[in-house]
């Protein structure tokens, strides 16, 4: 027996290939399934199974496009959805043989109603480890706010309710020694405060994560997780109908968002489709020389998560502008959270469009000290683009919070003919925020090269930090 997480940092995701005997399964695949094909033929086995832990939001499963070309069966816990293609549906505490091992899928609804977890007996029959999906997380469990967003009726207090009592009746009386597998590490918008660890021994879960402290009462346990929630990004719904009706095949995908576009060719398709120029250099490079009205959102990020959090129709065409040799990356990353409308890409970048004589845009981006003079001598307002919870925690005195979470409600706190200096926690928000807004007639914003980060370093400007109340003496 073999285990193997492959973990996907941008989206904070674990996807699992488990193989013995001759026999393979893979558990919540992402979209593009090369490379688990290439590992089965690697290893001389065969994908039996591909096992979802439920109908995910935060990404579009690659499990479809894996069974068609593995022949492998699908399989999801006990669920009632209108699910558009070939998968079983299995019985709370059905086993399934995979080589000399076992799962035993146990249905623990609570962050959806058919989310389960796959428990694994080795060879001798021994429980090993267990797969749970968004049930359980390291230091965290699954949000149960998302399922309403698909099913009205599904209050966040009813999942919460599943939610405990999954957690006490199943998950809770298996013993210490388990190895706790998730779907999500830190970063996730799937829970609140997950570990960046990617796995731990159930027993120490059992002791360190609130979510599971015995003496939670279970209303007691429903306000703890449901308080502090934030909105989920708009594209979580569509993420999950993808992944119930199924999807346009990867490889179609790729091949679309894969056509190389001369200038001449990319300006007639974005004034042919109207087209969103979606620019994933690195913010550094963007500011310096731009498409005008072309956003940036760069790849070397969270691209994926804020491409979902900031692009509100996941059906809209996008035109991309990467760097030379990352297209393929950038396509691959779009369509894994559901941007399968990708029209092609500029052919020679920003380069070709820069030796065309066309017109290039730039935002002004400027070092902390710089920003420090200018804020002194013409009494500059600056704008925090983190988000709420950062700024609360630790800001320049005086600064105003704009999240570009929110960038919609946040532009409405800015003024079209004055000067503002522009700031989140690295450089990378700021840009993004900075992009948008000039797209839409902000012509006077001015970056804060090294954001939060630089600014405390510097010393330059006095900082405000969050004082807990109860240690007001």
């Amino acid at each position: 027996m073999k285990i193997e997480q492959i973990y996907t940092g941008c989206l904070a995701q674990g996807a699992y290939f488990i193989h013995s005997n001759g026999e393979a399964v893979v558990i919540d695949p992402l979209r593009e399934v090369t490379p688990y094909l290439q590992k089965a033929e690697e290893l001389g086995v065969k994908i039996k199974y591909i096992f979802e832990t439920h109908f995910h939001a935060d990404f579009v499963s690659g499990h479809i496009d894996l069974a068609k070309k593995s022949g492998a069966t699908i399989v999801f816990g006990p669920n009632e959805a209108p699910i558009g293609y070939d998968v079983h549906i299995a019985k709370d505490g059905e086993v399934f043989q995979v080589g000399d091992i076992s799962f035993e899928l146990l249905h623990t609804p609570g962050h959806t109603m058919e989310s389960s977890c796959y428990l694994l007996r080795d060879a001798n029959g021994e429980m090993h480890s267990i797969y749970t999906g968004d049930t359980l997380f390291i230091g965290d469990v699954g949000r149960p706010d998302l399922a309403q967003k698909v099913i009205p009726d599904l209050t966040q207090d009813k999942l919460a309710r599943h939610l405990y009592h999954s957690l006490r009746n199943k998950i809770m009386t298996l013993p210490d020694h388990l190895i706790v597998y998730p779907a999500h590490g830190a970063g996730s918008a799937c829970g609140k405060n997950m570990s960046k660890e990617t796995f731990d021994t159930l027993g120490n879960q059992k002791s360190t994560n609130y979510a599971l402290n015995p003496a939670l009462t279970e209303d007691e346990f429903v306000k703890e997780i449901t308080t502090g929630l934030t909105p989920p990004p708009a594209y979580f719904p569509e993420n999950v109908l993808m992944n119930i009706k199924g999807y346009e095949s990867f490889d179609d995908v790729l091949n679309q968002g894969m056509t190389p576009l001369s200038v001449e060719d990319f300006i007639q398709k974005a004034e042919d489709t109207g087209a969103l120029v979606l620019d994933t250099r690195k913010p550094s490079d963007f500011v310096e020389g731009f498409i005008p009205n072309s956003i940036n959102i760069g790849v070397d990020g969270q691209f994926a998560v804020w491409v979902g959090t900031l692009v509100l129709d996941i059906k809209q065409p996008i035109l991309l502008v990467t760097e030379p040799g990352r297209e393929e990356e950038v396509v691959t990353r779009l369509s894994r959270v559901g941007y399968d409308n990708t029209l092609g890409f500029l052919d020679g970048g920003f380069a070709a469009w820069n030796a065309s004589g066309n017109e290039v845009d730039t935002i002004q981006s400027i070092s902390v000290e710089e920003a420090f003079e200018l804020a002194k001598n013409n009494d500059l307002p600056i704008v925090d683009v983190r988000k709420k919870s950062e700024y609360d925690s630790e800001h320049v005195q005086d600064a105003m919070n704009a999240p570009l979470d929110y960038v919609n409600e946040s532009m409405k706190l800015l003024d079209k003919d004055k000067t503002y200096l522009v700031h989140c926690a690295g450089g990378y928000r700021s840009v993004i925020f900075a992009s948008i807004l000039k797209a839409r007639g902000f012509d006077n914003l001015i970056d804060v090269q090294g954001g939060f980060s630089a600014i405390k370093k510097s010393e330059k400007f006095d900082v405000t930090a969050y004082v807990c109340p109860s240690t007001m003496l």
